[in-house]
């Protein structure tokens, strides 16, 4: 099973997270489950784009899929810690 790769907006709020919502829906009706969400570009994400990803993750868990997140900066690595939302996504280092 492949696992596509979405590249996360430098700020990933309102206007942002719902376009997100949007083509990620779009992905897993066409059958996708499995993501990797690149946040290399990403310096800043507010509780709509948690939300957006929670309940992503939510619907490709239901499917067997996974969303995995990668290149966390400092800054948006600590809004996953502090909402303890890295005991329930993967985290995979930059390699």
């Amino acid at each position: 099973m492949s696992e596509a790769t979405i590249i996360i907006p430098g700020n990933f709020s309102v206007e942002a997270a719902a376009t997100f919502r949007e083509n990620i829906r779009s992905d897993i009706n066409g059958g996708a489950v499995s993501f990797l969400l690149d946040f290399s570009e990403c310096q800043f994400i507010d509780s709509t784009g948690l939300g957006v990803i929670v309940s992503s993750y939510k619907k490709c868990v239901e499917n067997g899929g996974s969303i995995r997140l990668k290149a966390l900066n400092p800054n948006v690595r600590k809004i996953f810690e502090l909402t303890r939302l890295t005991h329930v996504f993967e985290i995979v280092e930059q390699s």
